[in-house]
């Protein structure tokens, strides 16, 4: 049985008596103003959920249409940080189209990433990075990161150049790959980095041993990529047909995905959540999350308990 986030909160509508998906998740999110964390290289402060892209390699008018609504009202929820890459085909590209349509782009965060897998055997030339600023449409990058550590030697010093000429304002690097952490750690180290982007989540608790503690020694912002499963399988169907517990009302979540996203944002090493976000609907549960409450140290090990029984 495929069963999808959709399929999840549908069924927990039903068993709430809630009648259809888009009339419960309608609603703004709760009148509440958005968390914020700190970027320590700076002190700017960005909200804590943003939109991971990889899903936004799409050509047809048909497929761009949703993902237009979704960036036309994420600010108005609240959001600001959305995250794509080189490597994600097309998701460069259709952000800056939309971008340039809905026409606010001093309302958004724009992180990306310059050479991925397609790039990685290239002669590395500042040509080759302006691609990324020539499909987004963009005069500066607010963060360029490595992909996943590829050939990020080289592409640290050109990276600075950037910086110094005021193009890209902030410097990271990426993994999502607990069999990567000790590696990246070891870069961490190395380079003064102002952004990491690691896996994490209820399921994939790796990087909160070690790399996470290590980021906040460093002053280091971390991105969360993959807070529902991404690529190393969704999360989703773990929860279909369990209803959220009663007591996640203690820190304001009445979706999983809410209890999800909150999980990873109770850590303190945490600056942002990226989950792929491609509909209205998950954009107004996503950012519900980056508002209210969130668990305190004893409830984040009754929340891992309760997903450990699961």
């Amino acid at each position: 049985m495929h069963i999808t986030r959709r399929t999840v909160i549908e069924g927990a509508l039903a068993t709430a008596g809630v009648g259809r998906l888009a009339d419960a998740l309608a609603a703004e999110p709760a009148a509440l103003p958005p968390i914020l964390r700190t970027i320590p290289s700076t002190g700017e402060r960005i909200p804590v959920v943003g939109i991971g892209s990889n899903a936004y390699d799409v050509e047809t008018p048909a497929a761009t249409a949703p993902l237009k609504q979704v960036l036309r009202e994420f600010p108005g929820l609240g959001g600001k940080v959305i995250d794509s890459a080189r490597g994600y085909g097309r998701s460069e590209a259709v952000i800056g189209q939309l971008l340039a349509e809905i026409g606010n782009r001093d309302r958004y965060f724009i992180a990306t990433k310059a050479i991925s897998a397609p790039q990685a055997q290239a002669v590395l030339t500042r040509a080759l990075i302006d691609e990324s600023f020539q499909t987004l449409r963009v005069q500066v990058i607010d963060l360029m990161q490595v992909h996943s550590m590829v050939r990020l030697e080289e592409l640290i010093p050109i990276y600075r150049e950037y910086q110094q000429e005021k193009r890209i304002r902030y410097i990271g690097s990426t993994t999502a790959s607990a069999g990567q952490h000790a590696q990246f750690m070891e870069s961490m180290k190395k380079h003064p980095l102002d952004f990491v982007q690691v896996d994490y989540s209820i399921a994939n608790r790796a990087a909160a041993k070690d790399l996470l503690p290590l980021a906040q020694q460093r002053g280091i912002a971390v991105l969360n990529n993959m807070p529902f499963g991404g690529r190393n399988g969704s999360l989703f169907p773990r929860v279909a047909g369990k209803p959220v517990p009663e007591w996640a009302g203690e820190f304001d979540a009445t979706t999983w995905a809410q209890f999800m996203l909150k999980y990873n944002l109770s850590h303190p090493a945490i600056t942002a959540v990226i989950p792929g976000t491609t509909s209205l609907a998950y954009l107004r549960d996503n950012q519900a999350a980056g508002r209210g409450r969130l668990p305190d140290a004893a409830m984040r090990r009754r929340m891992e308990q309760h997903w450990d029984s699961l």
